[in-house]
């Protein structure tokens, strides 16, 4: 063209243009993006693509990321022609929508919901709100989002990245596996102290505890060893397996069975010990402050059961969690100062006992240990079983 020439016509197209070539630009999915949705795919979590795209660009994309197989796709003017039951058919057989509107993203969030699906909906722009607070989880970008999807949503995602949801939903897993650890020691513990007292004054035997050595062991436990399961790592399966129902209880029929079974362990264990103790006259000073012990330190090694909850206990991940050894060792400091310093003797009437007879608590933490082990390896081994017998 002229160089002096400023704007182009359809007449120009006539001169007969030399072909000079064509030029493309891709806007190329991240690839920790695409490692995410795999992740999602083993923790049972099935990623949507919904984009006002082209279909094409759509169903290539996808196909890419592995969100879909690359050939179907629905577009917002089918959905559009679609009632309620056939959109929640459609929901269900398609993954990547195309062409889609605020309006039809609403409508896909409440179809997913109203099968029992918990949904999360990631957006940018304000027309993404109402569809954000409608979702379960509404997840904004901290980036490109407005300030109005950021605030309809309930997450905002700080660096616009996919993965960091994955992130998320593992950190997520690991925090609830730890509650559920935590509450699987804390009530055996006091289970036992119940069992103990309870089944002292049923069969009328001498009260094993006083009153603030019972505080001692509440407070002990709550400082040290119980403190530990908040910085245990990811379970290596938790995102290998599904996600837990909505309305699962964390106290289930098994936890129930574990945390009764774990209380008569440690409860019974220890009134046995007392009372054989004392049929065999020993002093019951010395019989009071084993028994404050051997109620104490079968926890700690019962730690060591809850720290896997289903898997065994001396695996790889042993010595990950390092706090874990730490409370240990500070528990052991604890009932040595308790047992033997003069003004912690005064103060919580104990007294100080025979180095002989540490074996009769440590004796008692060490077998609970092996009994909740294989109990553990028995409840793998009926699961397995169950799983193989629904699959066939």
């Amino acid at each position: 063209m002229d160089p002096a020439k400023t704007d182009l016509t359809h007449e120009d197209l006539e001169a007969c243009p030399i072909f000079l070539g064509m030029a493309g630009i891709i806007d190329p999915p991240r690839e920790e993006a695409t490692k995410a949705i795999e992740q999602c795919k083993g923790a049972g979590i099935t990623v949507k693509m919904i984009t006002g795209d082209h279909i094409d660009t759509a169903k290539a994309i996808g196909g890419e990321m592995g969100i879909g197989d690359g050939e179907h796709a629905l577009e917002g003017k089918e959905l559009q022609r679609m009632s309620d039951e056939e959109l929640r058919e459609a929901v269900q057989k398609y993954d990547v929508f195309a062409r889609i509107s605020p309006e039809h993203k609403i409508r896909l969030v409440t179809a997913l919901q109203n099968d029992g699906y918990i949904c999360a909906m990631t957006g940018d722009g304000v027309n993404d709100a109402p569809a954000l607070k409608k979702a379960d989880v509404g997840i904004a970008m901290g980036i490109k989002g407005t300030e109005v999807t950021k605030d309809a949503a309930e997450m905002v995602l700080a660096d616009d990245n996919f993965s960091t949801i994955v992130a998320a939903v593992e950190e997520g897993r690991r925090v609830y596996d730890n509650l559920k650890k935590t509450i699987l020691f804390i009530l055996p513990t006091n289970g036992a102290e119940s069992f103990l007292i309870i089944a002292s004054i049923l069969f009328g035997a001498v009260m094993p505890l006083t009153p603030v050595q019972i505080l001692w062991v509440n407070m002990v436990t709550s400082v040290t060893v119980s403190f530990a399961l908040a910085f245990e790592t990811i379970e290596p399966d938790a995102m290998l397996r599904p996600p837990h129902p909505a309305k699962e209880p964390l106290l289930s029929g098994y936890f129930l069975w574990r945390i009764l079974l774990v209380s008569v362990l440690i409860g019974g264990g220890t009134l046995i010990m007392t009372t054989l103790m004392l049929r065999d006259r020993w002093d019951a000073n010395i019989v009071n402050t084993v028994t404050l012990n051997a109620i104490v330190i079968p926890q700690m090694f019962h730690l060591f059961n809850v720290r896997s909850i289903d898997n065994f206990a001396l695996n790889r991940d042993f010595f990950s969690n390092k706090i874990a050894f730490l409370v240990s060792g500070a528990l052991i400091v604890l009932q040595l100062a308790i047992t033997y310093l003069p003004f912690m003797n005064k103060v919580f009437g104990t007294y100080p006992i025979e180095w002989d007879d540490w074996l009769y608590p440590f004796g008692l933490g060490l077998a609970v240990f092996i009994i909740i082990e294989i109990e553990k390896a028995i409840m793998r081994s009926v699961r397995k079983r169950r799983a193989l017998s629904g699959h066939r």
